[in-house]
């Protein structure tokens, strides 16, 4: 009796894609070098899964996406981010409260100053930089350098940058007098 229906084999191919054979019609049943080829097939099918396997052990590691590298930061990791960008623009005055057991608006209230109307768009601008590179975007934007004061709103960190005399004006650490003060540059 002869075995008429088609076989199909699968071998790896060089990028791990299985690839299909023609199917191959037998006119008779399968003879003892048809066993040998299923026998090295198998064989290198294995040799390319161990190559395979060998080859994912030493990849190296993905690197951190940057809103991966965000999530990771806390809040007062962002907050001391933010200051220490505050000062790279040459605020003022800058202060770093922590409001986490006055408010549930924010953990951390960074304060500073500007000279001018300029310099207050420069430090607005270089926090939402400087934390950007870091993987944390601004939720929102309030003020402009026109309005003397500047709100950047993180979530967990409200920045408020002020002209001189509206800062004086509004005391808002006044307001959050029993706020502890976690930093003061001056």
């Amino acid at each position: 009796m002869t075995d008429t229906t088609p076989s199909t084999k699968e071998t790896p191919s060089p990028d791990g894609l299985p690839r299909r054979r023609k199917p191959l019609a037998r006119a008779s049943a399968p003879t003892s070098e048809d066993a040998l080829a299923d026998l090295e097939a198998a064989a290198y099918e294995a040799e390319v899964a161990a190559a395979e396997a060998d080859a994912a052990l030493t990849e190296p590691e993905i690197e951190e996406t940057l809103r991966q590298r965000g999530l990771r930061l806390t809040s007062l990791e962002i907050a001391r981010k933010i200051v220490d960008a505050a000062e790279d623009k040459k605020a003022a005055d800058i202060v770093l409260l922590e409001v986490i057991e006055l408010t549930s608006m924010a953990d951390y209230f960074v304060i500073c100053s500007g000279g001018s109307e300029r310099q207050l768009g420069a430090i607005g601008d270089g926090i939402a930089e400087k934390l950007r590179a870091e993987g944390v975007r601004p939720i929102g934007r309030e003020g402009g350098s026109n309005s003397h004061w500047t709100l950047l709103d993180f979530g967990a960190v409200i920045v408020h940058i002020f002209a001189p005399p509206e800062r004086d004006y509004y005391q808002l650490e006044r307001h959050w007098a029993k706020a502890k003060t976690i930093l003061r540059v001056q």
